[in-house]
């Protein structure tokens, strides 16, 4: 009898009753084709993978992530909830060990959501890692964490929540923004100002294939998670750096994908992106079981598999090798401070202007960051848009210095007393205490 090598935790969730549209490429398909290939295949008959049911968020699960104006209930569902909660159990399986492994089959995805939340921003409400991530971290106290999104498009919205956090390594490879929605994730992307380095941004040219991809983990992903030492490797599987995906315009194979999760060796997947429904996600799904289950995965083959016609050229090979080379030199000695924004007094402060793409609304921010040798820094994110008045939201880091949270907590009562802002939220992670104002 076939028996994996490592314990595997399989959660399912299509979400029947969201879609953007009926004809909309992120609907419930995604994954219904996943579900009969997994099953023909007999990958549940096997000893040591399980299928399990997830369970739901709750929205104190959401709030000790994001500010979601004017609350949770106006930007998600309990389909969102439930694939937030897909994600949460994966994670509690292997915190809890019984399961060594996690994948996460569940939609709608979320790294697109950003710490803010206004609406739907490319397919995504809630950021569905970082609630699960944030979710354990209460649970099981504080933990150093690596998530490395191999989506096609850059996980702008997890860069976002994790951008002040030292303790997160965010790590993206995807298809250079200049040529794919959101238009962001270049190389001088690399984290606020007290997190320095913790944002790692590989744009890879359209037509990248296997040797592409891989070059980069063996290159530079691996040696950067061996620097870095993380209690916990996640995956933010995104799929749709698969050559038959209808949106973007790379050249993964299944195969590749999964020799890719292989040498990452993640403790928990996430599904993200991917829209070749019939030709590619079934396929590249089943490679990723196999892998993370440490089993055998060479005769996964898609349809319409041609390794000559999908090979990267020798002008793509070399940016990427340049590419690895400077950013491997970056992680190791990153600039003193960001790029983006500037010091005024004790804050380093930035301005962004978001577009809901889905939902067509324009947000304007200014995101102040108290400048720290200490920790993380307390946040102060003053946000308004063409649906939300001018509100506020106040973010205490979980392992916050006596000064920095004081600072927060003095934030929070000015805010509410004097009244400028619509709504008020203060995340206190150290405290655990999640307020709420004008809601």
């Amino acid at each position: 009898m076939l028996e994996a090598k490592n314990r595997l935790g399989i959660i399912f969730f299509p979400a029947f009753d969201w879609a953007i549209s009926a004809t909309h490429p992120e609907r419930e398909e995604r994954l219904l084709y996943t579900q009969d290939q997994l099953r023909e295949e007999g990958l549940f008959d096997i000893a040591g993978i399980t299928e399990y049911k997830p369970e739901i968020a709750t929205r104190e699960d959401v709030e000790r992530v994001h500010f979601c104006i004017p609350g949770v209930e106006s930007v998600c569902t309990k389909s969102h909830l439930i694939s937030a909660g897909g994600a949460i159990t994966a994670a509690r399986l292997v915190m809890e060990k019984e399961e060594e492994k996690a994948f996460a089959l569940v939609r709608p995805p979320g790294h697109h959501a950003m710490k803010v939340v206004h609406g739907n921003r490319g397919f995504c409400n809630i950021n569905i890692e970082a609630v699960m991530l944030e979710h354990i971290r209460e649970q099981y106290g504080p933990l150093r964490v690596a998530i490395v999104d191999t989506d096609c498009h850059h996980g702008d919205g997890t860069q976002d929540i994790y951008w002040n956090d030292r303790d997160t390594l965010f790590i993206s490879l995807h298809q250079d923004g200049r040529t794919l929605y959101p238009g962001t994730g270049f190389p001088h992307e690399l984290g606020g100002p007290n997190a320095m380095g913790r944002t790692l941004n590989i744009p890879l040219p359209p037509g990248t294939s296997d040797k592409g991809f891989l070059h980069v983990i063996d290159n530079l992903v691996l040696p950067v998670l061996e620097d870095f030492k993380p209690d916990l490797v996640i995956n933010s599987a995104g799929q749709d750096n698969h050559f038959s995906d209808p949106i973007t315009n790379m050249n993964f194979s299944a195969r590749g994908y999964a020799m890719l999760n292989r040498r990452l060796n993640p403790d928990i997947a996430v599904l993200e992106g991917g829209y070749a429904i019939q030709g590619a996600l079934p396929y590249v799904n089943l490679g990723i079981c196999l892998a993370m289950a440490g089993l055998d995965f060479d005769g996964v083959r898609e349809p319409e598999f041609d390794p000559a016609a999908i090979a990267q050229s020798d002008q793509v090979s070399t940016y990427i090798e340049r590419l690895c080379d400077e950013m491997l030199k970056v992680w190791r000695k990153p600039p003193a401070l960001p790029k983006q924004g500037e010091r005024s007094g004790d804050w380093w402060v930035r301005t962004k202007d978001i577009y809901y793409d889905t939902d067509g609304i324009s947000e304007s921010q200014v995101e102040s960051v108290l400048l720290c040798p200490d920790c993380s820094g307390t946040v102060k994110i003053e946000t308004w848009s063409t649906v939300n008045p001018l509100s506020v939201g106040i973010e205490i880091p979980i392992s916050a210095c006596d000064r920095c949270a004081g600072i927060g907590r003095r934030l929070l009562e000015e805010a509410h007393l004097k009244g400028n802002y619509r709504y008020v939220q203060c995340i206190d992670r150290k405290a655990k205490r999640y307020t709420r104002y004008g809601f």
